[in-house]
């Protein structure tokens, strides 16, 4: 769900306005069906390749649709994918009683998961060398996963443990984790799509579908040696985060579950799952990145503000 306020009229007016034309609301429906490139939109809409070019290129600006380059007979064509099932626009201020908020931060290496299960294609790496022998599960025990800066699977989870350090008394206002990550292809693959679930303190807060698994260019961090492969370059930051109200991913709903259902003050730490469930309609596995490889300079980061 896409969530719209008159506290953010720039993005309220580009989305308002994206939606005013009949050909563009024509471009949505479609796209209900079926992903579609520019040629496709044209010769359903029965317009010029490139008024349709125009009208993608307003809903992209408004964040409606998602477009990427993919391979063609000749050259390269841009596909069309609707990003959202449903608008909610918020039209009255919700007075709030403000508390002064403090905030707490940590990041945990990648490497040092407290719980696994993994399966082929899996491995990890660091910034001079594959670490545990590609495909072989039974290595992710090894203690040389602390030194790692890429692993993947395609199956299974990975969990951490934070430890939360705050005084007794706070209450949690929200709680937030990111991370780079995108799906785990043969090689790399842009159009393989994954459901990538995360679990906090054992409550699943909601599933993300990573459209693919990025390859096309070499990771900005990533060493010479890794580089120079044909494998997973780059991922996407995803921020999972829940409030009073809701959970969120990247601030758009994600789903209902709130604070007071994660338990967060029960023990002195919080665990983080994340992992492709086994009825997942997309098991298209998942690479997770460190601060030394793809494209940002982090770990996977806890962030909670408390008051």
């Amino acid at each position: 769900m896409l969530e719209l306020s008159l506290n953010h009229p720039k993005k309220l007016r580009k989305v308002t306005h994206a939606l005013s034309s009949q050909d563009r609301l024509k471009i949505i429906a479609l796209l209900n069906k079926d992903n579609l490139n520019i040629h496709q939109l044209s010769e359903k809409l029965c317009l010029p390749v490139s008024t349709a070019a125009s009208h993608v290129k307003v809903l992209e600006e408004a964040n409606l649709i998602h477009t990427e380059l993919r391979p063609a007979s000749r050259g390269a064509m841009k596909v069309c994918t609707r990003n959202f099932d449903d608008i909610h626009i918020k039209l009255n201020e919700v007075i709030k009683i403000k508390h002064d908020k403090e905030s707490y931060k940590i990041e945990m290496p990648i490497g040092q998961y407290t719980d696994f299960e993994v399966a082929p294609t899996c491995g990890m790496a660091d910034q001079q060398q594959l670490i545990v022998p590609e495909d072989e599960p039974a290595h992710f025990y090894s203690p040389a996963r602390s030194t790692a800066q890429l692993i993947w699977t395609r199956k299974g989870f990975l969990e951490y443990k934070f430890p939360i350090i705050i005084k007794n008394e706070a209450k949690i206002s929200n709680i937030q984790f990111s991370l780079e990550i995108c799906s785990e292809a043969p090689n790399h693959d842009h159009n393989w799509p994954s459901d990538i679930t995360v679990w906090i303190n054992g409550v699943d807060v909601g599933t993300w579908t990573s459209p693919g698994d990025f390859g096309d260019r070499p990771g900005k961090l990533n060493p010479k040696y890794w580089a120079e492969t044909t494998s997973t370059q780059y991922g996407t930051l995803k921020t999972w985060k829940v409030t009073n109200e809701k959970t969120m991913i990247d601030e758009f709903y994600l789903s209902s579950v709130t604070i007071d259902d994660l338990n967060l003050l029960e023990k002195e730490y919080v665990s983080f799952r994340i992992g492709i469930k086994d009825d997942a309609n997309h098991k298209g596995g998942m690479n997770i990145l460190g601060k030394h490889f793809g494209d940002y300079s982090q770990d996977i980061k806890l962030e909670l503000e408390f008051y």
